[in-house]
């Protein structure tokens, strides 16, 4: 009996197996299954891919994998192959059995949240729910230099007719600036019945030229050139970088001076 009860104890302590956290070896059946993906829709190395963490994401779904890829749009935005299915923003679902998902609207991922999302039965569950669609759903307008950050005292669970309305909101920390504000309706089982976001964000400086103005003629042109990179921050390596290779000794030296900088900034 002793035995039966410390085994039931270690059960309710570490969970059921269905809701472990997925291994390392996991991950990497789960990238390799991304990139055969993107090998069919034609997007083979040219969208590199990240994987999506947070905790709500992975309470709301235990042992689903999330990966975004993004065609570069700055300086010179990436053409596509033709044929190709993907788009400038992309969200890969990797579940369990290994199957992977591509979703390109935001309105494809509330139809996944719908349709997969567990029935939500606490607010906690629901503040899950809320924290997991924010860390997906803000990929849709990224461009690879918006940094977001979900406000977790700022998600709210409210009574709404028999069922109930949650609200949360991710700023933007670098990148931009602004929020986008979530809104999820469950009904009286703790189903999901719609999401929805409200985006205020103004974009920041993006790469145009700006690195082949670091030794202009014009100190006013320079400034503007060293600011407008200084705000991108790291998100700007591989633009430098790329300047970098092709550029005369004299600007790859001012590259390297300004890169210093940022990394100084950033550190």
């Amino acid at each position: 009996m002793r035995a039966r009860g410390l085994a039931i104890a270690l059960f309710l302590l570490l969970g059921s197996p269905g809701w472990a956290a997925p291994t390392a070896d996991d991950v990497q059946k789960a990238e390799k299954a991304v990139a055969e993906k993107l090998k069919e829709l034609k997007g083979d190395g040219l969208l590199p891919t990240q994987r999506l963490t947070h905790e709500g994401l992975e309470k709301a779904f235990p042992q689903t994998l999330f990966f975004a890829a993004h065609i570069r749009q700055y300086p010179v935005a990436r053409v596509l192959p033709e044929g190709s299915k993907l788009k400038n923003q992309n969200l890969f679902v990797v579940g369990k059995d290994g199957k992977v998902e591509h979703l390109t609207e935001a309105k494809e991922l509330e139809k996944y949240f719908r349709a997969n999302l567990p029935a939500a039965k606490d607010d906690g569950s629901i503040k899950n729910a809320v924290h997991a669609w924010l860390a997906l759903s803000p990929e849709s307008i990224q461009d690879g230099f918006f940094k977001f950050k979900i406000v977790e005292d700022a998600s709210k669970v409210a009574a709404e007719g028999k069922g109930k309305k949650a609200t949360g909101q991710v700023v933007v920390m670098a990148g931009g600036n602004g929020e986008i504000t979530a809104t999820l309706t469950f009904d009286e089982a703790g189903k999901l019945t719609a999401a929805d976001n409200t985006t205020k964000i103004r974009a920041g400086p993006r790469p145009i030229c700006q690195a082949t103005k670091l030794l202009d003629a014009d100190p006013i042109v320079r400034k503007m050139a060293e600011q407008d990179l200084l705000y991108m921050g790291q998100a700007a390596h591989g633009y430098l970088m790329e300047q970098r290779a092709k550029a005369a000794p004299e600007l790859q030296q001012a590259i390297d001076r300004l890169w210093q900088r940022i990394v100084e900034v950033d550190r």
